[in-house]
């Protein structure tokens, strides 16, 4: 009979994912996450495999947590509109600018890994998939309350929003001020939502 982990799990992964997120997956080595999580090589392989695999299930869990909150602020959102606006805007929400500095866990780790790692690929494009699909609801929503153009393809916008959340997200890293991030969003949710006709 196996013994009882003597460990908090989530608070392992959470730890590790920190690492990740901060440093990327190349930077951080084996005695970080031996570090982080306060585990031995032992316990840390037994219960989570080698660092790829690891990583790969930190990935998929911030994935699945993103695409979760989304789907909430989708349901909670006052119009469909609010929510694609959120969507751009928030890259830049934190005033320090700390956030926006340190980005996205799966977008450093697609432009890091996804040339090399065929499952870190897969997973960039089942994210991004299920992104886009809640996007178009919120777009097709909008569209039903009048704020954008019926006449617009849904999934066609949604895509756009998408690369250019992606686009503000990767200006972030590089540490442009919050304003200026903040008014590159604005203009690209201006352009990319299109106004029903008068």
């Amino acid at each position: 009979m196996p013994r009882p982990r003597e460990f908090d799990e989530d608070r392992v992964v959470l730890a590790v994912r920190d690492a990740f997120w901060d440093q990327g997956y190349a930077a951080t080595s084996m005695d970080d996450l031996l570090r982080v999580s306060g585990l031995g090589k032992g316990s840390l392989y037994g219960a989570f495999g080698d660092k790829r695999r690891l990583f790969l299930r930190v990935l998929r869990e911030y994935d699945d947590a993103n695409l979760r909150g989304l789907r909430e602020r989708l349901g909670s959102a006052a119009r469909g509109v609010d929510m694609v606006r959120e969507f751009v805007l928030g890259v830049a929400d934190d005033p320090t600018g700390a956030a926006a500095r340190r980005g996205c866990l799966l977008a450093n780790s697609t432009a890091e890994l996804a040339t090399s790692s065929p499952d870190v690929a897969a997973e960039a494009r089942r994210s991004y998939e299920a992104i886009t699909a809640i996007l178009t609801e919120a777009l097709e929503r909008a569209q039903r309350e009048g704020d954008v153009d019926p006449d617009a393809y849904a999934a066609e916008v949604a895509r756009a929003v998408l690369a250019a959340q992606l686009g503000v997200v990767a200006l972030g890293r590089t540490g442009m001020d919050v304003a200026v991030l903040t008014e590159v969003a604005r203009s690209a949710l201006a352009r990319l939502l299109p106004a029903p006709s008068p």
